[in-house]
């Protein structure tokens, strides 16, 4: 069984953060899924779209947050933190994410890509 937690839409697509430890990429008209993302080791909480569309970020109970290029579907940074990351948000220049960690610390990472 597929768990939800976070749904986003970006453009004609939906991308779902699951509690399968995967991010998967849906077609919401024809309600299929087109691809997952693999790279988390526990339920994966918050998705985030970077400003441009290129770039993913997640956040997981298993204390990372992954930058995805959405090109390629890899990750291509990683940072990994003392709790488990319950929530991810880019500012509007699209280099820098906030993560809200479950040990109270709020970090903001400096992806310039």
């Amino acid at each position: 069984m597929l768990h939800f937690h976070t749904q986003i839409f970006f453009g004609r697509l939906l991308y779902s953060a699951s509690f399968d430890s995967t991010i998967k990429l849906w077609d919401p008209e024809l309600g299929s899924l087109l691809y997952s993302l693999i790279g988390h080791r526990n339920h994966v909480y918050s998705v985030a779209f970077s400003p441009n569309g290129e770039y993913l970020a997640s956040g997981s109970l298993d204390k990372c947050v992954h930058i995805w290029s959405l090109k390629e579907h890899k990750i291509v940074k990683t940072y990994t933190g003392n709790g488990s990351i319950f929530e991810v948000c880019w500012n509007k220049e699209g280099n820098k994410v906030a993560a809200c960690s479950g040990d109270g610390t709020l970090c903001v990472l400096d992806f310039r890509m």
